[in-house]
């Protein structure tokens, strides 16, 4: 499992370079989160914009990471494709997270809060 890092004014956007989170990858995701995010910004954009495959063990990693960050912290998420979107809509767990379109629109979205 791969992570990109990128700190912003407000916000560290991480993004995720494999294109599954899956059973195999989740808990190396969880950790590489953890290890990404220990120190850092109130705000923290994942960016899954090449996440094409999403099961239950990625999206119980993603929620695992928001609770790893306390309540202090937020977790925001950008660039859902398609598929990813959809296991967020039936979940229900876009009522849960901050979906932005692109890390840029996050990144410009907590620079204005």
């Amino acid at each position: 499992m791969q992570l990109q890092t990128q700190t912003r004014p407000k916000v560290i956007a991480v993004s995720v370079i494999d294109d599954r989170i899956d059973a195999a990858t989740a808990i190396q995701f969880k950790e590489r989160m953890r290890d990404a995010t220990r120190d850092g910004p109130m705000r923290v954009v994942l960016d899954l914009a090449r996440v094409q495959f999403l099961d239950s063990s990625g999206l119980g990693a993603i929620v695992a990471v928001k609770k790893l960050l306390g309540p202090d912290r937020v977790l925001e998420l950008a660039g859902l494709t398609p598929t990813v979107e959809k296991v967020f809509r039936l979940t229900r767990m876009d009522s849960i997270f901050t979906i932005h379109p692109n890390v840029d629109a996050a990144v410009a979205y907590a620079a204005s809060a």
